[in-house]
């Protein structure tokens, strides 16, 4: 930059996507306030344990269930974690079904003792929210459900995860509490065309229009979470090995998605989560979202910051995005779970560098 440039302005306070590589909530919720206190207004948990990349634990969990069987005679590992889709037995009737808890309340409610103990010694700066990423059913239903039964199956699986969500509300003050849907499957749904059987599958629709059937979805999971707490999304393009399923041309199917959800949910969005791909540093990519009226309260952050060129990378895109992006938050474009732990210190700190504080 030369002394005739003005400087980039920079993007006010900072959001993370859920997953971190850290040993556990307590080592999260530490960085995250050290690095970025002033920057956030809610803090994930880091999704440790089983919940090390994302979804992947929910096969081993659903397995167990009386009525559903386990597809292929040896394991496919992901670590310890068994990923071998799942098919309803022979002669069940999907509504019989009684599913194992998922996890996600367990987790969830471990995770806050500990938010509210280093909130309440100043850890945590007063008025932040613990924030939940939970996936939408369709995520799950459509990695690990054989294709025949994910029609049957996810009335089933979303009633539980229903389940999982109530018992969190019930749990947790309201007043403290974020709740994020992890929003990947179905942008996969809708850039499916011709590549509908990669990934076992996973990107062929059990519904049917696929805009419709997304946004009808995306309603309703906006429609389980109280007024009185906060509701994100997070738009995905998948992180398999630090790699999207497809690289989105540009924004537009993101601001479409988000334009629709605005119009017909029940309750404000408090945020929305959209990716910048790390090559993306062109006003073409951001273009579409210009036209995105986003309501007064509602956050906009993209994932534009990269573990692989740092600030001056995050740089470039911000520039690059506020030509057609008046205001928004920075973030990685999805978790940092797949990231080396000696990784998340630095891009903690470049989430800091790049912005303002709230």
């Amino acid at each position: 930059m030369t002394d005739s440039q003005p400087p980039v302005p920079q993007p006010r306070g900072a959001h993370l996507v859920g997953s971190i590589t850290l040993p556990d909530a307590e080592s999260t919720f530490r960085a995250a306030a050290e690095y970025l206190g002033d920057r956030l207004r809610r803090i994930p948990d880091g999704e440790v344990g089983d919940r090390f990349h994302w979804i992947a634990f929910q096969p081993d969990r659903l397995g167990s269930a009386e009525g559903l069987e386990r597809v292929g005679d040896e394991p496919v590992r992901v670590k310890h974690l068994d990923v071998r889709p799942l098919r309803i037995a022979d002669g069940v009737d999907p509504a019989t079904l009684l599913l194992p808890p998922l996890g996600y309340a367990e987790a969830a409610l471990d995770s806050w003792g500990v938010f509210r103990r280093l909130r309440d010694d100043g850890v945590i700066p007063a008025g932040t929210r613990f924030q939940v990423s939970l996936p939408t059913p369709a995520a799950v239903v459509g990695a690990f459900v054989v294709p025949a039964d994910r029609a049957a199956f996810e009335p089933v699986y979303e009633r539980a995860l229903v389940g999982e969500l109530e018992q969190i509300l019930a749990a947790i003050p309201h007043d403290s509490l974020a709740i994020q849907w992890d929003t990947a499957v179905e942008f996969g749904l809708i850039e499916s065309g011709g590549y509908e059987d990669r990934y076992g599958g996973a990107f062929r629709s059990w519904f049917g229009e696929v805009w419709a059937g997304v946004i009808e979805r995306a309603v309703r999971q906006a429609s389980l979470v109280p007024e009185d707490v906060e509701l994100g999304y997070h738009l995905c393009y998948g992180d398999a090995g630090e790699k999207h399923f497809v690289e989105p041309t540009d924004t537009a199917h993101l601001a479409r998605f988000a334009t629709e959800l605005l119009a017909r949910a029940p309750r404000p969005v408090t945020w929305l989560h959209l990716p910048v791909p790390i090559e993306r540093d062109d006003e073409a990519y951001t273009a579409p979202l210009a036209d995105l009226r986003l309501p007064a309260g509602t956050e906009l952050y993209l994932g534009l910051v990269h573990r692989e060129d740092g600030v001056e990378g995050a740089t470039r895109r911000i520039a690059a995005a506020l030509r057609s992006v008046p205001a928004f938050g920075v973030a990685t474009e999805c978790g940092m779970g797949r990231a080396p732990e000696d990784a998340i210190a630095p891009l903690l700190a470049t989430h800091r560098d790049v912005t303002a504080a709230w």
